[in-house]
């Protein structure tokens, strides 16, 4: 046994349950040391050949996908005597997967230029160059599994950090800070400026509309909530609240077309909604949404665009949003109340079915749920209430209260966590945990890094100029 495992606290953690312990003739592996392993390349990397026999050459193997789609994104691999591609990488234990788990008709694998595999019993034809993995290994797989079976196997080596790593490392913290917040302030203009050149299409209360249902949709159905909120003069009009979500979910494509008959007051409900909506649908049958542009698979319940277009029904029907979020920027607010504040301001009242329900087809909840979960108020506050309030501000020529509008997007504390974040932190400032990350203006200039550097750029930061801006930064002595 490795010294490593013969000492107290080795043992002591194989006896926790926390590792598991492969055998050497185990058939397979979980996918999850798979992975592990093709992310800290913890291959004979020169023994690495397709099954068509073209040597690959691994010069990144890209970035951990924590989401839908392949495993990896953003790898630089190059084939045989072929050019570097840039490209994603799947990481699968047999051949069949590729189509037996639908990724041939999947367009999020579209970009797969290596699929990864254990063992491969004969050429899986029809899919991207394919790699077998089994016999290159760099060390018996039982020991690979101790190495690699907990959590930090999927953290980002040293090796495979960013080239503004180094020269970040070596900035005072207080530096640090200084440069993601003047980047927070670039990213706060410029979402301002977007609302600005809206309002001039559209009038001011529309654009924020449309600003808050695009955060509403997050990242995988901002376009057609977007839509929707385009189309709010048109189902707003002369509308109960019922109405409202009746419409809502009707254009939207989301409303079910039969009843479950397992949960009766989701049915109950449900032929209320349509009760609603069959009188109306053929005057808004020249913007239905076809339901395939909304994304729904891999979300969080909370998150469901049903439970999330109810909440716009309660914003757009009490119809005071927009002069309560002017009333609350001009109120003075304690630091620490600034998110229960603007919680308060967002938060819709009671609903009978959606206080209860994630979705139309979900169980009833054991106690009732907010509309608004608080950690999405920052969201709002971050990328559309502060920017949408500081440009109206502007506009009309009051500066004091630019001003602290812009104080209190840097007082605002931290939010959720995201994969964006966790994958800037660990390769540009070298750090797993939310350390030197202070509040949300410090994650939005951190995102806003990635944005202007990281994605033009590839995994290898190749002509990136973002480690010379560090250095000067440095040079200048900025803090």
């Amino acid at each position: 046994m490795h010294p490593v495992w013969s000492s107290f606290y080795g043992q002591w953690r194989l006896r926790s349950g926390g590792l598991t312990v492969l055998r050497e003739n185990q058939d397979c592996p979980p996918e999850r040391l798979l992975q592990s392993i093709w992310l800290h390349q913890r291959l004979c990397r020169e023994r690495l050949k397709t099954v068509d026999g073209r040597e690959v050459r691994v010069l990144h193997p890209g970035f951990h996908n924590r989401e839908g789609g392949p495993d990896f994104k953003g790898a630089v691999i190059q084939l045989g005597d072929g050019p570097a591609e840039t490209g994603d990488v799947e990481v699968d234990l047999q051949a069949s997967a590729w189509k037996g788990h639908g990724h041939d008709r999947n367009p999020a694998f579209g970009r797969v230029i290596l699929h990864v595999l254990w063992e491969s019993p004969r050429a899986p034809g029809g899919g991207p160059p394919t790699v077998v993995i089994r016999e290159a290994l760099d060390a018996p797989l039982g020991e690979l599994s101790l190495w690699l079976g907990s959590e930090s196997g999927f953290d980002l080596p040293a090796d495979l950090r960013g080239k503004c790593c180094a020269p970040l490392s070596q900035l005072a913290e207080t530096e640090v800070t200084g440069l993601l917040h003047q980047a927070a302030r670039v990213r706060l203009l410029s979402k301002a400026a977007r609302f600005q050149a809206r309002a001039r299409q559209a009038g001011w209360e529309q654009s924020l509309w449309e600003g808050l249902f695009r955060a509403l949709g997050y990242k995988h159905n901002v376009w057609p909530m977007q839509r929707l909120a385009e189309l709010r003069p048109r189902w707003t009009e002369s509308a109960e609240p019922l109405t409202l979500q009746a419409r809502l979910f009707g254009i939207s494509g989301l409303l079910p077309a039969e009843l479950s008959r397992a949960h009766k007051g989701a049915d109950l409900y449900l032929r209320r909604i349509w009760d609603c909506w069959w009188r109306e649908r053929d005057q808004f049958g020249d913007c239905l949404l076809p339901r395939s542009v909304w994304r729904l698979h891999g979300l969080r319940p909370a998150n469901h665009p049903q439970r999330r277009l109810a909440l716009g029904a309660h914003w757009s029907g009490a119809n005071r949003l927009p002069a309560d979020l002017e009333n609350w920027c001009v109120r003075e607010v304690p630091r620490s109340e600034l998110v229960h504040s603007l919680a308060a301001v967002l938060q819709a009242g009671p609903d009978p079915f959606w206080s209860w329900h994630w979705t139309f087809r979900s169980s009833r909840l054991s106690r009732p749920q907010p509309l608004l979960g608080v950690t999405r108020v920052t969201d709002l506050a971050v990328n559309v209430v502060l920017p949408w309030l500081l440009i109206r501000a502007e506009e009309g020529g009051n500066a004091p209260l630019a001003r602290r509008i812009e104080a209190r997007y840097f007082d605002w504390p931290a939010g959720e966590d995201n994969a964006v974040l966790r994958l800037a932190r660990q390769r540009l400032l070298g750090v797993s945990a939310r350390k030197g990350l202070p509040g949300a203006a410090a994650q939005q200039g951190l995102i806003q890094l990635v944005r202007d550097f990281c994605d033009h750029s590839n995994a290898v930061c190749e002509a990136c100029k973002l480690p010379a801006l560090v250095r000067d930064w440095k040079g200048a002595g900025r803090g």
